[in-house]
């Protein structure tokens, strides 16, 4: 049995296919390209039973990822993130059967590292010697240290502004690390100059293929994690938006193998913005095909302060299709989510994850969420990577001074 089923590269514009022998960037009206599977092969090769035994990782799907020799996985043990159920947090917000995918254990501390991995093993995998991106942090920080152990060199700029920690993560891998006075946006213009003057390759959110791939393995997990039922409802915060993309793509291409009952619809998914940048959200409510880029963009939940994405289509099929839904929040309630969820759940999640929380009391108040069904909150990272979100006024005691009760 092959490693990977890996076929080829397509265009979602045009359909228009290329080579996935050789590295590949944009399509030539400069969309996003998306991996292709031989599925056909695949449905009488490969069945859930194969997965036992195999190891906790987002690599135990290897072979709907399109490294095609395992010698080329770089891999610090990510995926196979906990699934959980919620109950005090879900009867706070009138949700019964409240679940949490929490992506904070993951290596470099979010699922960035999906896509890192998978991205950075391919690369390694084309012969790619130097990479270069923009990020809000996390992606940076988590490609870089991929980068690091795959012997790639990497070169990132983030806004000035972008946490700490992930600033230092990607510093510490020995990453050539810049800052901007600006948003991601300013970033990736920089990037893209220095791409254009020749010898990097473009690891930008959907110029590459790859990071895609890592991302849909949340997809299969919940999947296989549920005992290949899926849930009625999936919350995921969009800034970019790829993760929401790999998702719907891990769905479809589980149902194409016959792993989903034929019968069973697909979770409606949910894109869930900041009020102070809500591209999608605009988009959605217009119906429309594409977003317009937001200006003035700002949020405390830094991961989605995304003012345009390149995949915004991609995140609009993908709502559209599963007949989801695209919501903003307020940083002061999604603030207080976060801390009510620690309190609760005993969970710190990250800012964007907190927002979901205040997206779902929203739809639950609203009936959009309906009683008795299965609802999935992704948290995207762990909370303790952004200690400026909280504050605490903790007392003093002297040597010798009692608790007070």
């Amino acid at each position: 049995m092959p490693y990977s089923y890996l076929s080829h590269l397509h265009c979602p514009k045009t359909n228009v296919r290329y080579d996935a022998s050789q590295i590949q960037q944009l399509s030539e009206v400069g969309a996003p390209l998306l991996v292709d599977y031989d599925l056909d092969a695949l449905r009488s090769a490969w069945k859930p039973t194969d997965l036992l035994g195999r190891e906790a990782s987002l690599w135990r799907y290897h072979e709907l990822l399109p490294v095609l020799d395992p010698a080329n996985v770089v891999n610090l043990g990510e995926g196979f993130t906990p699934l959980f159920r919620t109950p005090r947090i879900g009867q706070d917000l009138g949700i019964d059967d409240l679940w949490l995918k929490d992506e904070g254990i993951i290596p470099t501390g979010s699922f960035k590292a999906r896509g890192a991995a998978v991205g950075v093993s391919k690369a390694k995998e084309l012969g790619v010697r130097a990479l270069a991106m923009p990020t809000n942090g996390n992606a940076g920080a988590a490609w870089s240290l991929y980068a690091a152990r795959a012997g790639i060199e990497a070169t990132v700029v983030m806004p000035q502004d972008a946490p700490q920690i992930t600033r230092l993560e990607t510093a510490i891998s020995g990453a050539h690390l810049y800052l901007v006075n600006g948003l991601i946006s300013d970033a990736g213009k920089q990037v893209a100059e220095a791409v254009a003057a020749g010898g990097l390759y473009d690891a930008s959110t959907l110029k590459e293929p790859y990071r895609i791939e890592g991302k849909k393995t949340m997809g299969f997990e919940i999947a296989e994690q549920f005992g290949w039922r899926l849930p009625d409802v999936i919350l995921y915060p969009t800034g970019g938006g790829v993760g929401l993309i790999g998702i719907h793509k891990a769905f479809q291409e589980l149902r194409a193998l016959g792993w989903l009952p034929a019968e069973q619809p697909l979770p409606r998914l949910v894109a869930v913005q900041a009020s102070g940048c809500a591209p999608i959200v605009k988009a959605w409510q217009a119906r429309a095909e594409a977003s317009e880029f937001w200006p003035d963009s700002r949020t405390v939940a830094f991961g989605i302060n995304v003012p345009k994405a390149l995949g915004d289509f991609l995140v609009l099929r993908a709502l559209y299709e599963s007949d989801g839904y695209a919501i903003a929040v307020d940083d002061a309630d999604l603030l207080a989510e976060q801390r009510k969820v620690a309190e609760l759940e005993g969970a710190f999640v990250c800012p964007e994850g907190a927002a979901l929380y205040a997206a779902a009391r929203q739809l639950r108040e609203a009936g959009w969420i309906r009683a008795g069904e299965r609802v999935v909150v992704l948290n995207t990272g762990t909370g303790i990577k952004y200690p400026d979100t909280f504050a605490v006024d903790v007392p003093l005691l002297q040597p010798g001074e009692r608790l007070p009760r």
